[in-house]
């Protein structure tokens, strides 16, 4: 008479057990994606704009031959990426090109070289990633640099290589995180690290003293920042695996999206002063 009820019991189990034996034990987690690498290798090269509507901008074109990627860079949707000339006097305040040179493996290498020989206002030549979309999502960026040493023992300057801006930050409204190197009056170089809602606004800032700033040796720089207008915020920097600034907190002001990234600058107080960059890649998250 108890047959039947043991018999419904197991099929019971036996549903239940088919049911669970593909759900995995372990939450997974989506891992960072690359979506951006190059070296400058290949048929890599800079060429004037041909639009005349962006007569101070040059292109980087190409495939690199070693990764597959193409340039101009169009991550998170950006168009019209490249080298932009701000008061270059002509292109003799400041240059760049793509030369072959020794590399941080220690073999020959293309990388971006970029000069300033003086300064007549706002002198600049940063890589620009241009008119983005999708400005409210974390990214992860790393290169190799490489500057000389001369600049870095001026009194009370200052050179900057990479920086964000949000849209609006012109007007006041937005927000800027950028990475410096300063110069005390003993001519000594150490890092700083800023979000600003304007070049003479800090609304956070961290020196670092502590880690050595090369010269004439190539090092790495990596950035990651997740985007955000609440305390869940966080800008990263480090430099050869070192820590130079952790910021923990808003990333932006007044919600806005990231509107351009200067991959790569040369631009400060600092003159005469140049670099090289090489093997730069870009991560929607940082890498494990």
């Amino acid at each position: 008479m108890r047959i039947l009820p043991i018999l419904k019991s197991t099929i019971l189990l036996l549903f239940i057990l088919s049911c669970t034996k593909n759900i995995p034990t372990e939450i997974t987690t989506i891992k960072p994606q690359l979506l951006f690498k190059s070296g400058f290798e290949g048929d890599v090269k800079i060429i004037t704009n041909p639009d005349v509507n962006s007569i101070d901008y040059d292109l980087i074109t190409g495939t690199d031959s070693e990764t597959n990627f193409t340039w101009p860079i169009s991550i998170l949707g950006a168009n019209g990426s490249g080298l932009h000339y701000v008061e270059d006097d002509n292109r003799n305040a400041v240059t760049s090109e793509i030369q072959t040179v020794i590399g941080h493996k220690g073999n020959e290498t293309k990388a971006l070289y970029n000069k300033e020989n003086y300064d007549i206002g706002v002198t600049q030549c940063p890589y620009e990633i241009l008119d983005i979309v999708d400005g409210k999502k974390d990214l992860y960026v790393k290169y190799w640099i490489k500057m000389d040493a001369e600049s870095l023992h001026q009194i009370n300057k200052w050179r900057t290589f990479f920086e964000y801006k949000t849209k609006d930050y012109a007007n006041g409204t937005g927000f800027r995180l950028i990475a410096f190197i300063y110069t005390d009056l003993q001519g000594n170089a150490y890092w700083h690290w800023q979000g600003d809602k304007n070049s003479e606004n800090a609304i956070w800032e961290l020196d670092n003293y502590d880690i050595p700033v090369p010269q004439n040796e190539w090092f790495l720089t990596e950035f990651y920042w997740h985007w955000s207008n609440g305390n869940d915020g966080r800008a990263l920097w480090k430099i050869n695996g070192e820590i130079v600034g952790d910021h923990h907190g808003p990333t932006t002001r007044n919600s806005k999206p990231i509107d351009f990234i200067m991959l790569t600058q040369i631009y400060g107080d600092a003159n005469p002063k140049y670099q090289w960059i090489d093997d730069i890649e870009i991560w929607n998250g940082m890498p494990k």
